[in-house]
């Protein structure tokens, strides 16, 4: 099956440039995906782009990975509501050399590969451009009209918009020129978003080289209530293991609505569409086992992360979710006990008074995990009280410095699912 054919089948393409998938099926070509270096990670969002480059380079073709070491400093426009705060160089570049390591995850830059991804900066070119050359040499081919018809400039008429922001769309598409004259880069993917950027790019190059250009752009990723794709109740999914753990990252995938599910396999599994329609279908036939939400984030996190990281989300999520034991739960370390525990209420209390025992019912009452001694004693007598993942039983239970986790924590569940953890220094 060929790229764009796949890209019908998983419903993803929007538009694209006539000729395009004449040219990939005719032959080896090199395509880029542009990345906006704002931040120093990569984030869910942005799996999009990243597996566009690698099915392209699956399906036999070159892919070339631009970061807008330029561009960044200006920012797009493009679906922002308001004008973005610039960074400096050096934050730009920090950005940069983070992003770099995380796309070498996923796209094969080894020398010896006929079709090795390439990774540019598209500062290396701007940096030497005076700007009287540029708006001599390049903006005489792009007229405003054209310019002020972009969605990304008349979505902003209204708000305000810089000229910093307005001659975005004419830089991106010097980008894409500057490509396909230096390194034969014929295509330029990326979200319908930047369908108004992409197609400067492809008049540059017709209107000063005349050369051969292609495009397609991805229907942007929504979930089923319209909202944005890729951000948790925490913020923004990151690659980065450190802004967000691959347990979390496991989650995330594995608490994806139904009504999602179903669109985001199509959108970044990589198996085949046979395969996924099968177990979409399974899926619907009994959507309580959340098979599809299991196989989407077994996938993801062993991409993004690793087969070990994803034996430990599971492990750690048996403990929330499943019938874990204590033993598993005092195997975790403290950095793997708090990532499990994310979201989860916390209590304090007082390690002095574990010495001789502190009464259960008490600390519970106390510490507002229950709302009185009353309440957490017919919740024990009732066999709704787990420490640590053990129930308890006696009323007069005594907590002691045995029960805390790395020396300082321990787990209280009340019910089946209702966790609290308890924190005592």
């Amino acid at each position: 099956m060929d790229l764009i054919t796949e890209l019908q089948e998983r419903n993803l393409l929007q538009d694209i440039i006539p000729g395009t998938q004449e040219q990939l099926n005719k032959e080896m070509t090199s395509g880029y995906v542009g990345f906006d270096p704002t931040a120093d990670s990569l984030h869910v969002g942005n799996l999009v782009p990243i597996t566009l480059l690698m099915r392209l380079q699956r399906a036999g073709h070159k892919p070339y990975a631009l970061l807008g070491g330029a561009t960044g400093m200006i920012g797009d426009p493009s679906g922002k509501s308001s004008e973005r705060n610039l960074l400096s160089l050096e934050a730009i570049q920090h950005n940069i050399d983070c992003q770099k390591k995380q796309l070498e995850k996923f796209i094969d830059f080894t020398d010896s590969v006929p079709n090795a991804a390439v990774m540019v900066n598209n500062y290396d070119w701007f940096k030497n451009f005076s700007f009287l050359e540029f708006i001599r040499d390049t903006g005489k081919h792009i007229s405003v009209n054209y310019m002020l018809a972009k969605d990304s400039v008349k979505n902003r008429l209204e708000t305000g918009m810089s000229f910093t922001e307005f001659t975005y769309q004419l830089i991106q598409g010097f980008d894409f020129y500057h490509l396909n004259t230096t390194k034969n880069v014929l295509l330029q993917m990326g979200g319908a978003d930047q369908w108004g950027n992409i197609v400067t790019g492809t008049e540059l190059i017709r209107r000063k080289g005349g050369g051969d250009a292609f495009a397609f752009t991805c229907k942007l990723i929504t979930k089923s209530d319209g909202s944005k794709f890729g951000k948790s109740e925490s913020g923004n999914v990151w690659l980065d293991r450190d802004k967000t753990s691959p347990y979390q990252f496991y989650q995330f995938w594995m608490k994806m609505p139904d009504a999602d599910a179903a669109k985001m396999a199509l959108v970044f599994s990589f198996k085949p569409v046979a395969e996924l329609k099968a177990l979409i279908t399974e899926h619907e036939t009994a959507p309580h086992l959340r098979k599809l939400q299991k196989a989407l984030a077994d996938e993801m996190t062993i991409m993004v992360h690793s087969e070990e990281d994803l034996a430990f989300a599971k492990q750690a999520s048996d403990i929330l979710f499943g019938q874990s034991s204590v033993e598993v739960l005092r195997s975790l370390n403290e950095q793997q006990l708090l990532e499990v525990m994310e979201g989860v209420p916390q209590v304090t209390g007082a390690k002095a008074a574990l010495g001789e025992g502190l009464d259960l019912i008490t600390f519970l009452a106390e510490s507002g995990v229950f709302a009185s001694k009353g309440e957490a004693k017919k919740m024990l007598q009732n066999g709704g009280v787990s420490i640590n993942k053990e129930k308890v039983t006696a009323l007069d239970f005594k907590i002691t410095n045995d029960h805390l986790l790395n020396g300082q924590y321990m787990l209280v569940q009340k019910g089946k699912s209702n966790y609290t953890l308890a924190r005592f220094s």
